[in-house]
């Protein structure tokens, strides 16, 4: 049995050295000894440079019994959501980084939602990302979600598949708008995740069960975070009037943030063999909610495979 974590972050020496450089936000800072990263939707993060070496990182996976971890870009930055010519540069960091780092890591393409072309997918495939991550906000309403048509048929030709993030979409003063009602000082520093982050993502999951599937019915996607736990709204769904949803084998959820009871919670509702694992790590340290140990690997492993259309063997190369 393959154990693959489909989601973590690393802040590599080129994605902080290129974010080093910026005079607008995204930026990082050097104050007082401390690593400093400033957002435009969130309060200030210090980022612990000690916990982020590939060694550290590749310890913690051989302490989880983790084969394997897939590296995504961390979508709340706002990278993917920057003017093209910004975006840019940041994601070629952010790649060059990640790829750089070898096995026990894989990584996930992203792309700049400005102007997004299905080449940009070619791109990163082709360089030998996994699959393609993009944040939620970019798919969180039936028009968002047209807008990255093109971008989904290549990857669904491709065979490739889609992690869905939180973050935001390529609309940056909708985004500013929200981060003034979400980022004020006073908010605790766990504010977004539990508004903004579980927002985006129930609605992402409600716009591709919408229009998505059927759009692209071989596209296999992958909603982080379990959807925000959007797929427990069945019955909220059918009071409105919406068509009861159903469980689908091309739709995936990975289990960052929450625990095991919670996980089989979400099981019932979309079926035991569409739920992977992800940590979320160095943002989340599973360990706090007895994560991966509590899970049942035996479908994860299963569900992982099918989610990847590979055989374990390749998961664990």
């Amino acid at each position: 049995m393959t154990k693959l974590d489909v989601h973590q972050h690393l802040w590599s020496e080129a994605l902080l050295g290129a974010l080093s450089e910026r005079r607008q936000l995204p930026f990082i800072r050097s104050e007082h000894g401390l690593t400093v990263l400033y957002l435009a939707c969130e309060q200030p993060y210090v980022i612990d440079l000690a916990s982020e070496t590939p060694a550290r990182r590749a310890a913690l996976l051989e302490r989880d019994e983790v084969d394997r971890a897939l590296l995504c870009i961390s979508s709340p930055l706002g990278i993917e959501s920057l003017p093209r010519e910004q975006s840019l540069p940041l994601l070629a960091a952010y790649h060059d980084g990640a790829l750089a780092l070898g096995e026990p890591f894989g990584v996930w393409g992203s792309l700049a939602l400005d102007r997004a072309d299905p080449a940009d997918v070619d791109g990163v495939l082709d360089r030998g990302c996994v699959g393609l991550s993009l944040p939620a906000g970019a798919l969180a309403s039936v028009d968002a979600l047209a807008q990255l048509h093109p971008v989904l048929a290549r990857l669904e030709a491709r065979g490739a598949p889609l992690l869905i993030h939180p973050g935001p979409g390529p609309r940056r003063e909708l985004w500013r708008g929200r981060a003034a009602r979400e980022g004020r000082l006073e908010d605790p520093l766990w504010w977004p995740a539990l508004t903004g982050y579980v927002a985006d993502m129930q609605a992402a999951w409600l716009a591709y069960l919408s229009v998505g599937t059927a759009r692209h019915p071989h596209l296999r996607v992958i909603f982080s975070m379990l959807a925000g736990l959007a797929p427990l709204q069945a019955d909220r769904l059918v009071s409105r009037g919406a068509p009861s949803p159903q469980a689908d084998p091309r739709i995936f959820y990975e289990t960052s943030s929450y625990g095991a009871s919670t996980a089989r919670l979400l099981q019932d509702a979309v079926g035991g063999g569409q739920v992977l694992y992800g940590s979320d790590r160095p943002v989340v340290d599973p360990s706090e909610l007895d994560m991966p140990g509590e899970l049942d690997w035996d479908p994860i492993a299963d569900a992982t495979q099918r989610a990847f259309n590979v055989p374990a063997t390749a998961l664990a190369r």
